[in-house]
This record gives C-alpha cells, structure tokens and sequence, in this order.
C-alpha cells in the first residue's frame, strides 16, 4: 500500500458538509466514490478538518491509501472525470506513510467573505454573505486582535461542539476592506464547530456599530456562546490553507481568487 495526498476545492452550498453521512451528500462520499473507481478497490479518506453543510473548500488537504498503480496526472485525471461537478482535485502526490492530513498540520486558515452591498448579487449566492448595511472593517479587525492567542473560545464554540477542550490557538485574524468586499481570515491550530463563523457574526455587531469594540474581548472572557452576536451564514466561509512540516513537501495554497 502507497499513501498518497491531494488538494481538494468544492463548492459547498452543494452538499451537507465533507463528512459522509448515510442519507445526506457529502464531498467526502463524492471523492471516494471516484477514487474507488479509478484505484478498482475500497478508497477511504482522510481530510485536514471537516467543513459544515455549505462551506467551501479551497485548498483542502488529504490522504489516501492504495496499492493501485497510478502516476499522479493518471490520479488526476481519473478522479477528476468522475468527480461531482462541484469537487476538483487540484494536485495529488505520493507522500510519506507516516504522513497525516489531519495530525500532521501544524495550523489551518479560513476566509469568510462578505458581500457588503445595499443589493444582493445573483452571481454571488451561496458564495459569499450579503450585509446590506455599512460595515467599519477597521473597527471589526481592531476588535479581532484580543482574540489572538492560545485562549478559551467556549464563547463562540457551537453547543453540539464535540471537541474535548475550548483551548485553541489563534495565531492570527486579519479584517480588510476590499471594494464592495469585507473579508476575514483566520489562522488557527485547529478551530472549533462553528467558531470562525460565531466570530464572524459577533465582528459584524462591532461592524455595524451596534456593539464597541470592546465587546468582543467581554464575550471572550464570559465563556457563554449566548452572550456572542449571530452565526454568520455558511455561504461566506472557505477552508483556504493548511499548514504542514517542510519534510512532508506539501504544496503551498495558490492565492485565493475570492475577491
């Protein structure tokens, strides 16, 4: 058995999260449907983190093990025509066995993009969140700061959250404006359910004005998910990076094209 790993992109509004279920479409029974089909035997996979029904994946990493013989751009090609019209590989590439997509990254980066306009865009449903009303991007990342750090974010962690501990480490949260464009990035070791998109919902708040900027270091230290702003809209979320030791040779996310 050879294992291998690829980059995964997919349109999420398509499916009900990456994590197969038994009555619901997922991208991970997509792709190892077609990755079956192209290795003629059993393919399981494993991902860098699991995304939520309509979240989308940009550069999302993971392995496979197989002992069938196929160059990469045979892995490639192969899958890619069976795939969903939703699911890509962008890359795939033999790697260590003791590589790991989920245990072996070190941090991983979500992008959550809204749309701040006074009228929705057609063209961008399902891939972007709409705020009709002004949004002070410089207030949100000012705000963001306090949340930077290994930290307890039981205050914006979902309640069906299965994670052992609250504990991450945020490494870094950027806030720009970018035209008609506010955009959020995250690094983080790992994140927990729903915890950039309660981030989102609660910088929005700060945003609009309605709360100070000073509200989000009080709902931080509260520990109480009630005392957080809305969760924001799947639609404006994107898996765009994972961060992984040199030794394995990884490749990098290429620049992500939304906005």
């Amino acid at each position: 058995m050879s294992r291998w790993a690829a980059g995964v992109e997919y349109l999420g509004s398509s499916f009900s999260g990456w994590q197969a279920q038994p009555h619901a479409p997922s991208v991970q029974a997509e792709l190892e449907k077609a990755l079956s089909r192209v290795a003629d035997h059993l393919v399981q996979t494993v991902a860098a983190g699991r995304t939520d029904a309509g979240v989308h994946g940009f550069h999302q990493v993971v392995h496979f093990d197989s002992d069938a013989r196929r160059t990469p751009h045979a892995w490639l090609l192969g899958v890619n025509t069976n795939l969903h019209e939703h699911v890509a590989l962008r890359w795939v590439q033999p790697i260590r066995d003791d590589f790991h997509a989920r245990f072996s990254a070190r941090a991983r980066a979500y992008r959550y993009v809204i749309h701040n306009a006074r009228f929705r865009s057609a063209l961008l449903e399902g891939r972007a969140a709409w705020v009709a009303w002004q949004l002070d991007a410089e207030a949100m990342h000012r705000a963001a700061q306090v949340l930077i750090g290994e930290l307890d974010f039981s205050a914006f962690r979902d309640a069906e959250c299965q994670s052992r501990t609250p504990m991450r480490n945020v490494h870094s949260i950027r806030v720009r404006r970018q035209g008609l464009f506010v955009v959020v990035d995250v690094r983080a070791n790992a994140f927990l359910h729903h915890m950039v998109r309660n981030i989102v919902g609660s910088l929005c708040d700060v945003g609009s004005g309605k709360r100070p900027e000073t509200w989000i270091g009080e709902v931080l230290a509260s520990r109480q998910r009630t005392h957080a702003g809305m969760n924001a809209p799947a639609a404006g979320l994107y898996f765009v990076d994972v961060e992984y030791p040199s030794e394995f040779a990884v490749p990098v996310a290429p620049d992500f094209w939304l906005p």
